[in-house]
């Protein structure tokens, strides 16, 4: 998940669990922690690419990490907050549950997270959200804002027993928390209404498959992609929560091509990606080595290239070369698209415009070589 929306969700917590004993410094505290998982891109500098690949939401995700870096910190924020009379436990306890709520974010992403470290090399993913979708991160954006900017009243101490109401300051958190909740709550409910109609669709076709994933598009939960592995070639379509269960669906094949990683499968920079990707890779050969490209995340797709066709490039690619003396394996980014035209034309497809958003699809983006034409399952 992008850093904003960890460092807004780490401000609430911050508010919830310290506001009382750091004030507005809580929520600065909370966005810290919030992000500090992903600090673990300081290092990057002295890691090539495949360790880059497989430090990313890796050791700095894991259970035994949260734990040993949540205690190892408690002390000194024990001493800093000396003052403000916290605790090492509460300290510990402070920066272990927003540690936690970062990582449980990551695994509504199709990337997940591997916290599971070192003892299982297996991602925990739910594919229940898209690592930007404003739905989701504006309650709260607009919470955590709001509370940097609320100067509430000092309440007076009573004596009385009876239970004191949430300040204003919790109802915000509460809010802000409640609302973003609700929507992976509903994301999860489209998702089941959208798998059973992927289901539905490969059953009358009767085709066999290994295994099925989807995934929301971007900046929604209505539209959704499903991934489908029949061994030595994937399917890939796209589907509306408003769409009946018969409607067909129109599928992409992408050819696996496992092949094309003989020469180099025992390769480091070959075992971290097809680790990384989960299996959902597709390959191809080029002149200086192998192009390898990711499935599992919504691909960047552009429109008017040739007349007729739509070029998917995958968002998450990568080259190996095998001649490089050091670094041999180098991440490909898609190139930019017309934001407007792919927005326009992905509202138009989740109200069920199939027109505006398929066309002859063709595999682009592939280092060293051109763009190849796709076959379609109708």
């Amino acid at each position: 998940m992008n850093w904003i929306t960890q460092a807004a969700l780490g401000a609430l917590i911050g508010e919830l669990m310290m506001g009382k004993r750091l004030g507005n410094w809580a929520l600065a505290w909370g966005a810290l922690f919030g992000i500090l998982p992903d600090l673990d891109v300081i290092f990057y500098p002295i890691l090539d690419t495949a360790r880059q690949l497989a430090w990313h939401r890796g050791p700095s995700h894991s259970l035994i990490i949260m734990a040993l870096g949540s205690y190892g910190m408690a002390r000194g924020l024990e001493i800093l907050w000396q003052k403000e009379k916290v605790s090492r436990a509460e300290a510990a306890w402070f920066v272990g549950i927003v540690w936690s709520a970062h990582v449980l974010l990551d695994c509504f992403t199709v990337e997940g997270a591997d916290f599971l470290w070192p003892v299982f090399h297996k991602r925990v993913s739910f594919n229940l959200l898209h690592h930007i979708d404003f739905l989701f991160t504006a309650p709260l954006l607009m919470a955590a804002v709001r509370l940097s900017l609320l100067r509430e009243p000092v309440v007076k101490k009573s004596r009385s027993k009876k239970p004191q109401p949430s300040s204003k300051r919790h109802r915000l958190c509460y809010l802000g928390i409640g609302l973003s909740s609700a929507y992976v709550l509903l994301s999860g409910g489209m998702k089941y209404v959208a798998s059973a109609g992927f289901t539905a669709d490969l059953a009358r076709r009767g085709k066999k498959y290994e295994r099925q994933m989807e995934a929301p598009t971007p900046y929604n939960c209505l539209l959704w992609r499903a991934v489908v592995d029949r061994g030595d070639e994937f399917w890939v379509g796209y589907r509306t929560v408003f769409e009946a269960r018969e409607t067909p669906i129109r599928w992409t094949v992408y050819l696996k091509n496992e092949p094309a990683l003989s020469g180099i499968a025992t390769s480091r920079e070959a075992k971290t990606v097809t680790r990384f990707t989960d299996g959902w890779w597709v390959a191809r050969s080029n002149a200086k080595g192998v192009w390898l490209g990711d499935l599992r995340a919504p691909e960047s797709r552009t429109w008017g290239n040739k007349k007729g066709m739509v070029d998917s490039r995958l968002v998450f690619s990568w080259a190996i070369n095998p001649a490089m003396k050091s670094d041999r394996l180098r991440r490909i980014f898609p190139e930019e698209k017309s934001s407007g035209d792919y927005l326009q034309r992905l509202a138009q497809r989740v109200f069920g415009n199939h027109e505006t958003w398929e066309a002859n699809p063709r595999l682009a983006g592939v280092a060293g070589s051109l763009p190849e034409f796709l076959p379609v399952e109708e």
